[in-house]
């Protein structure tokens, strides 16, 4: 979790020289700039009433967005993309986002919340991010589609799909060292699991809502802390004698992963896309159980016990039946609800498919960087 910091004006006085960048610089150059404009954007996010401190100094964050539009261009406007600038971006993101959580830590770090500076930079990025995103999943047609019919082929089809190359490398393959990047990797997700979720249950009682209400409450074992879904995570990570604080290993994630957690927050957050999100969230629940098979056959193979494949384990006996629950009493009452906007909720089932394979295999490349593979 990230330390408290309280930054008086005049100690950033500097920024410029950390994030000061020219469109004609060459790009090694470029992104050595990037961890320092995220530090001191950090700074920033704890500082006293950064709108105030904003509209005093005009001119403070000048570098910082001219190093986010240079990034915005060589993550989705170029050819070649640049791992870099996705980083980048996606913990600029990520930053943001997690202050819609509560994270039990000091009040102060909430100070700026609901800053409009903070909310003038995400929809920056959002709205170029989410663009690049939709243009990796069909869109043409999904109106014209049985959607009902296609949605419920996709479910028997995910559901019946024989192991991927990526899961018979977790089974198979991975190393112990290979095995804790994985749980470091997913703690970032795995200790604030279905926070999301909860995003999206206000409003209006009806069957709909109380099936994602129960989901939630199984995610959150039942009420029992030793139960919760997170908990089983945090024996994971205390068996393996590794750090079990939320984002300890933040800076071990990769863009690809970062990415799919903010795709979460981005459909959350407005009531808009609550189709789509449902539509991610189904394929979530429906592709788990076979992901999670290969992590706990892993974890067998390498001799590990119980509390180092608990986790995996009750996400299997779960997800089978949060599965069927988010196809049957979810997507397609809501797809009978909102017959002209339906395709929305196969555009989420795609493009949560889609970002959920690109996830898994930037942690199989973080793992084989490992070595001995």
């Amino acid at each position: 979790m990230f330390q408290i910091v309280s930054t008086p004006y005049q100690n950033l006085t500097n920024l410029s020289k950390i994030v000061h960048i020219n469109s004609k610089l060459d790009q090694s150059v470029l992104d050595l700039d990037y961890q320092g404009a995220e530090e001191a954007f950090v700074r920033f996010i704890h500082m006293d009433d950064l709108d105030n401190v904003i509209r005093l100094n005009p001119d403070l964050l000048d570098n910082f967005e001219e190093m986010v539009n240079c990034a915005l261009v060589n993550a989705y406007s170029n050819d070649a993309c640049c791992p870099r600038s996705h980083l980048f971006l996606q913990r600029i993101l990520y930053h943001i986002y997690r202050l819609k959580l509560f994270w039990f830590d000091d009040l102060s770090n909430y100070d700026n919340e609901t800053s409009s500076c903070l909310f003038a930079i995400r929809l920056k990025i959002e709205k170029k991010w989410a663009t690049w995103e939709k243009s990796h999943v069909e869109l043409r047609n999904l109106n014209s589609l049985k959607i009902d019919q296609v949605l419920t082929k996709k479910v028997e089809e995910d559901l019946n799909v024989l192991p991927s190359e990526e899961g018979l490398f977790f089974k198979n393959e991975i190393s112990l060292a290979g095995y804790q990047r994985l749980l470091a990797i997913t703690s970032l997700d795995g200790l604030v699991e279905a926070s999301q979720l909860s995003r999206v249950l206000g409003g209006v009682g009806n069957e709909v809502q109380l099936t994602l209400l129960k989901i939630l409450w199984e995610e959150y074992g039942s009420g029992k802390l030793a139960r919760k879904h997170s908990s089983h995570f945090i024996q994971m990570l205390k068996t393996l004698n590794m750090d079990t604080k939320p984002e300890a290993y933040l800076d071990l994630v990769p863009w690809e992963v970062l990415a799919n957690i903010n795709h979460s927050f981005l459909l959350s957050e407005y009531k808009q896309h609550y189709l789509r999100y449902v539509g991610g969230l189904l394929y979530v629940e429906v592709s788990a159980p076979l992901a999670f098979q290969s992590y706990k056959d892993a974890g067998k193979r390498l001799g590990l016990g119980e509390e180092c494949t608990s986790y995996w384990d009750l996400h299997i006996k779960e997800d089978i039946r949060h599965g069927q629950w988010m196809l049957q009493d979810v997507a397609l009452p809501l797809l009978k609800q909102y017959e002209d906007q339906a395709w929305q909720l196969l555009l989420g089932y795609n493009q949560q498919k889609f970002i959920s394979a690109r996830a898994l295999k930037a942690i199989i490349e973080s793992i084989r960087e490992l070595g001995n593979y």
